[in-house]
């Protein structure tokens, strides 16, 4: 992307969704009239030094007041809270599922552990963001008020005065090779709820009874102690698939580094994955008897098909997640 395409991205993408195209094509046009014809890149750059900061641009387009937080400031707090906030509430909600299995009340079925959960983890999400979003506002204004600078023009990310070589810094990033914080969360809230499961996978995965006190767990379908032999390569594995997490978040599209990465985490996870399920003490053969008397078959070919169906599943997904990434990491 040349200059002028990097300077309207960075001038539209700080307007509502709706503007955006109107917008661009009207800054191009200004751009291109204040160009003369045959124009070099020394031109381009003095035209946006007359345009003067992206943030400032944005802001006239916007049409508002600015008032707890005035427009030389307001673009790095607006950058810092969209990026501190995911974090933050991914983290509550992480520990809130850590915090909650850790002292698992015995006998809740896995309807009661997931509406739990969800409850706990929305209100704690929801706490942790207003603390942070008071803390780092409070920050700002007390930086805003303190500087007694006459310069007020917006600052850039780098907290200096804005020149067009910011936008050598700055990628262009396509809409749909971008990684938005919701994934990163999703992502995040994922890993907590399969690493929930597994340690606790006796209480929560096997067969439900319902009745008048609604459902009751009956049988697991997992045993636990043999899940437990390999928790040091599971936790590996989420301490990797975390690291993955905040590495997007930092990066916000995908490379093809990133995308090797994630071939690399879903070939670990799944030869973890069929050595655990190929481990024949694994299942727990009560289990196992009860579900092939409920459907009339043999335990061993019940145990073929449920391990076969888990495992293609698996293999799918993760072929899938794999083939996603490189395909988006092509993207230009």
């Amino acid at each position: 992307m040349n200059v002028i395409e990097v300077y309207i991205y960075e001038v539209t993408r700080r307007l509502p969704e709706k503007n955006r195209q109107d917008i661009a094509l009207e800054l191009r046009s200004t751009i291109e009239d204040m160009l003369p014809d045959d124009h070099t890149e020394e031109d381009a750059y003095a035209v946006l030094e007359k345009l003067g900061n992206p943030a400032a641009l944005a802001s006239g387009y916007l049409d508002q007041p600015m008032h707890l937080i005035g427009p030389r400031y307001l673009d790095v707090y607006v950058s810092l809270l969209k990026m501190i906030l995911p974090i933050a509430a991914a983290i509550s909600l992480i520990s809130v599922i850590a915090e909650y299995f850790i002292g698992f009340p015995h006998g809740e079925t896995i309807i009661d552990v997931v509406l739990t959960i969800t409850g706990f983890g929305i209100w704690k999400m929801i706490e942790v963001s207003i603390h942070t979003f008071f803390w780092l506002t409070l920050v700002f204004v007390i930086i805003e008020r303190t500087d007694k600078g006459k310069n007020q023009q917006p600052l850039s990310a780098s907290l200096k005065k804005w020149t067009p070589d910011d936008l050598k810094n700055i990628p262009y990033i396509p809409k749909k090779k971008a990684i938005t914080k919701l994934e990163v969360f999703g992502y995040l809230m994922w890993t907590a709820i399969w690493a929930a499961f597994y340690f606790h996978a006796n209480h929560l995965l096997g067969f439900y009874e319902g009745g008048n006190e609604g459902l009751k767990f009956l049988i697991p379908a997992l045993n636990q102690e043999v899940l437990l032999q390999y928790w040091p390569i599971v936790l590996v594995i989420i301490a990797i698939e975390i690291a993955l997490s905040l590495y997007k978040l930092i990066k916000g599209q995908w490379t093809k580094k990133m995308a090797i990465f994630t071939a690399a985490l879903e070939l670990i996870g799944t030869v973890v994955f069929l050595v655990i399920l190929s481990d024949p003490k694994v299942m727990n053969q009560e289990f196992i008897a009860y579900m092939s008397n409920l459907f009339n078959t043999s335990a061993v070919r019940f145990q073929t098909w449920l391990v076969g169906s888990v495992i293609i599943i698996f293999i799918l997904s993760a072929a899938f997640n794999v083939f996603n990434g490189f395909r988006k990491a092509r993207i230009r």
